[in-house]
C-alpha cells in the first residue's frame, strides 16, 4: 500500500470514437475532464514521497512485461490477444520513455514497468475495487485500497505501473468502450494513443 497523498491528472483528447475513462484508486484530488467529443480520457496517480527527479533508467518487469486479463466470455483466449497487443504496447512505451531521456537498462534500473490489458463486459454498476487492486481477482499489485463505483460496459482498460523496490509509485489507467474485433490498424492506433497520453503524465509534476 502506498502511503501519502497522491496527485491525479486527467485529460480528454478529441478525435477518437471510443471514450477512455481512467479509473484511479484512492485519489486525493479528482480533476473533472473537459466535456466534448468522444476521445481519450486518461488519469494517473503517484506517490508524492518518491523522488522522480532521480529516475534515469527503467526496465520491464523481469517476471513478465505484462498481462492480459479477460472476463467477457468462456471462449476468450488471452494468449491470442496478448500476442497482438504486447508488441504494440512495448514498442510504444519504449519510444515514449526514450523521448523523456530515460534509458532502458536491466542493470539495477530505477523503475520497473508492468502493463495490464483488462477486457471485461457488463452493464451494471460495479465497484472499482472489483477490477483494480488491491483485489486479487485481476492479480494487480496494490496501490491504495479505496473503493469507488463505475458503470461497466464492454471495455478495454490499459494499466501502466512503474515500481521501485517492488512498490508501485506511479500508475496510469485508461479505460475504453472498445471492441477487440475491430480491424488491426484501429486497435494499434488506439493502444498507441493510450500509451502516449498516459506517459505524457510521466514524470509527474507535483
Amino acid at each position: 500500500m502506498v502511503k501519502g497523498r497522491q496527485d491525479v491528472s486527467r485529460r480528454r483528447t478529441p478525435g477518437l470514437k471510443l471514450v477512455l475513462l481512467l479509473c484511479g484508486i484512492g485519489l486525493s484530488f479528482l480533476h473533472t475532464a473537459r466535456p466534448g467529443a468522444a476521445g481519450v480520457d486518461v488519469r494517473a496517480e503517484f506517490d508524492k514521497k518518491f523522488d522522480f527527479g532521480k529516475v534515469r533508467t527503467w526496465a520491464w518487469n523481469p517476471a513478465g512485461a505484462g498481462e492480459v486479463k479477460m472476463a467477457r466470455t468462456p471462449d476468450d483466449d488471452q494468449e491470442v490477444v496478448r500476442k497482438r497487443a504486447a508488441p504494440i504496447i512495448k514498442e510504444s512505451v519504449a519510444a515514449e520513455l526514450a523521448s523523456r531521456k530515460l534509458q532502458l537498462s536491466d542493470a539495477n534500473p530505477d523503475l520497473r514497468l508492468t502493463y495490464y490489458l483488462l477486457l471485461t463486459i457488463g452493464t451494471s454498476a460495479q465497484t472499482l475495487g472489483q477490477f483494480l487492486p488491491p483485489v486479487a481477482e485481476w492479480g494487480l499489485p496494490p496501490f491504495t485500497p479505496q473503493t469507488q463505483s463505475l458503470t461497466v460496459a464492454e471495455r478495454g482498460s490499459l494499466v501502466l505501473d512503474l515500481s521501485s523496490d517492488g512498490r508501485v509509485v506511479w500508475r496510469g489507467i485508461a479505460q475504453a468502450k472498445i471492441k477487440w474485433e475491430d480491424d488491426s490498424a484501429r486497435r494499434e492506433a488506439l493502444l498507441r494513443e493510450a500509451v502516449r497520453d498516459l506517459l505524457k503524465r510521466f514524470p509527474p509534476r507535483g
